[in-house]
């Protein structure tokens, strides 16, 4: 499917709504005509914005790297970090700038999502900085240097139609929906369903219309586009023999049958369009395996055929050879006699002579002879040349054997190859997992900042009266607060007072025999005294702290499941073995976060039971959670809360 003007207004204005001070945190090479932008926001959900040479819109899919894609490197280098400032479409047409700020420079990404499509960057003045595909053609020239300009405009302004350009309907021989298709720049089932709202058979000439019809074409032309463009959707998929398309608005020609609903409009785009991505990276994976696989079956057919033939000429020769036994039984004893001329000919064969070479021709087959021996001995030639290709067909057949092999190879590797092009739906997180966070051994929940801009989120936004908030002794501490426990239990005290101490400075430089401590929220000043000044993330606490000694300098990362969904918890030991069905612990020192969140990942995979589950967390979410600073491992197993 492909988008149209007005789906493309939609998803501009959704998305502009959705990204507001949002930065872009990473970009991901998809395939080689699509990335992904990994937006970030230090008090919001992550937002995954997909573009590619058919469309960009917010996705819940999370695709791995199918192919190359030549355009992350300047993309990373220029856009990384950025703000996404805003995003235009180039009136009606499937053009999209998308505005990025940063570091006191701005660059545009175009989106042209008609054709093969394009991604082209450029700076501010619209000089090209790098693009997916150079174009040099009568009307148009884009390449590395130029400047950008967009192509003709194909048709009307769709948010700009007045009545006297619907007027143009009266003058043509052309049908209703075709003309009002072509000249609008919509696809047939809008311009079908404008038709269909106007009362008028899509199949009717323009010129017999009247001034009425002609207005009520205008009207349905303006409030198709407001009810797609404005949201007013009823959205549900397509499904069949043509292929599948996600419709925003109820349309007259649809059946009951062949469609499902979806909660919106963006969401059946991201089915879809995420569908589409993955079997081309299906076909890519494979495309080398598959013409391996269609060169080893020819070779097999003709292997076969081949073999068949071999055994034609065998049972000719053989039937031939019995047959000249039988005469030489009977008393002819040469092989130029007449009664042997005709008894050949009976049996597709004959004597001749090529260069002056005595031969019999059995098929197309030419066997060497001497006239002048007996008809026994010439049956004998005859035996022995169907036993010389008797051999050949064992040879042929060992050969197929070889190619029978290689195609099942070949056919489980392009196999292996689809089957690794995979996503994984990105499932709605909780409030509280933009934080450090985890649920304490008495189920209450701690969270903790990550950076500065989170440690002021945490205290800021959610301290509330019955809370606790902690810190350690150390310069580098994050504020951890543990939520609505107000029986000063021991055991949670002391599980978040040690998260706060791990999660600090100290895990990364090994500083064990650390305190934290704790105070009440109405001890947390948020502004400096006066002429005094405190860092973003920092807080001035007065009055009396309770201090508390962390246990360890140990953490535990765990599998937490909640409403059959599955998350990364990490804590203190006890809390993670307590609320989690598996668990990985680790201590300061060993190696860095990449490499312990694989091996972490690779403990998990051993739980069989959830090894789907686990699979479709990715690498990024394992590195989250882990304490800044290398890790090793020490321990790893079934947690109390697996049943």
């Amino acid at each position: 499917m492909t988008l149209a003007g007005i789906e493309l207004r939609y998803l501009i204005n959704e998305i502009n709504k959705e990204i507001s001070d949002y930065y872009v945190s990473n970009i991901y090479g998809i395939t080689r005509n699509s990335v992904l932008f990994k937006l970030h926001h230090p008090e919001k959900p992550e937002i995954l914005l997909m573009f590619s040479t058919f469309g960009l819109w917010i996705t819940s899919m999370k695709i791995d790297q199918i192919e190359e894609n030549r355009l992350v490197k300047r993309l990373r280098n220029d856009l990384l970090r950025s703000k996404v400032a805003d995003i235009n479409q180039i009136g009606s047409e499937r053009i999209v700038y998308v505005t990025f700020n940063g570091f006191n420079q701005e660059f545009i990404l175009v989106g042209e999502f008609f054709g093969e499509g394009n991604i082209i960057l450029c700076n501010k003045e619209m000089k090209i900085l790098s693009l997916l595909h150079s174009i040099d053609v009568r009307h148009r020239k884009l390449g590395v240097g130029l400047t950008y300009v967009p192509p003709p405009s194909t048709g009307l302004n769709l948010f700009e139609i007045t009545r006297n350009d619907i007027e143009q309907i009266r003058t043509v021989q052309t049908a209703v929906a075709r003309w009002v298709g072509r000249t609008l720049g919509l696809p047939t089932k809008y311009a079908e369903e404008i038709a269909r709202i106007a009362g008028i058979d899509p199949q009717a000439i323009g010129n017999t219309l009247s001034e009425e019809q002609v207005q009520k074409i205008v009207q349905a032309t303006k409030d198709l586009i407001d009810n797609v463009v404005n949201g007013k959707h009823e959205p549900y998929i397509v499904r069949n023999e043509k292929g599948a398309d996600v419709i925003p608005v109820p349309l007259g020609n649809i059946s009951e049958e062949n469609h499902s609903k979806v909660g919106s409009f963006m969401e059946g785009l991201d089915i879809l369009f995420s569908e589409n991505l993955l079997e081309q990276g299906k076909s890519s994976q494979s495309t080398t395996a598959n013409e391996k696989i269609a060169e080893l079956e020819h070779k097999l057919e003709e292997q076969n055929k081949a073999i068949s033939l071999v055994k034609e000429r065998v049972d000719s020769i053989s039937s031939v050879a019995k047959a000249l036994q039988g005469i030489a039984a009977s008393g002819i004893t040469s092989i130029e006699d007449q009664k042997i001329m005709s008894f050949l000919a009976q049996h597709g064969s004959a004597l001749r002579k090529e260069a002056g070479i005595p031969l019999i021709s059995i098929g197309d087959e030419k066997i060497k002879i001497n006239p002048q021996s007996s008809i026994q001995a010439i049956a004998s030639v005859l035996f022995n040349e169907s036993k010389k290709q008797l051999r050949a067909i064992n040879t042929i057949q060992l050969d197929r054997k070889k190619t029978e092999k290689n195609l099942e190879a070949f056919k489980k590797q392009a196999s292996v190859a689809r089957d690794s092009v995979v996503f994984t739906v990105q499932r709605k997180k909780e409030w509280y997992e933009r934080y450090r966070w985890f649920f304490t051994s008495d189920d209450f929940l701690a969270i903790g900042g990550r950076d500065a801009s989170s440690n002021s989120s945490v205290i800021r936004k959610h301290l509330e009266r019955n809370d606790k908030v902690f810190h350690a002794e150390i310069v580098g501490s994050p504020f951890f607060v543990l939520k609505n426990e107000t029986e000063d239990k021991v055991s949670s005290v002391t599980e978040v007072a040690q998260a706060t101490v791990c999660f600090s400075r100290a895990w990364r430089e090994g500083l064990y025999g650390l305190n934290a401590y704790w105070v009440r929220p109405d001890q947390i000043k948020t502004a400096a005294p006066s002429g005094q000044f405190i860092a973003k993330g920092s807080f001035v606490i007065e009055g009396t702290r309770n201090f508390v000694q962390a246990p360890s300098l140990q953490l535990s990362v765990g599998l937490f499941e909640k409403d059959d969904n599955y998350s990364l918890m990490c804590g203190p030991t006890f809390a993670i073995k307590r609320k989690c069905i598996y668990f990985v612990t680790i201590e300061p020192s060993g190696q860095e976060m990449t490499e312990i969140a694989k091996k972490i990942k690779l403990e998990f995979l051993k739980f069989e039971e959830k090894k789907e589950a686990i699979k479709s967390i990715i690498i990024d979410d394992f590195i989250r959670v882990l304490p800044a600073g290398d890790s090793h491992i020490i321990e790893s197993g079934i947690g109390e809360a697996y049943s």
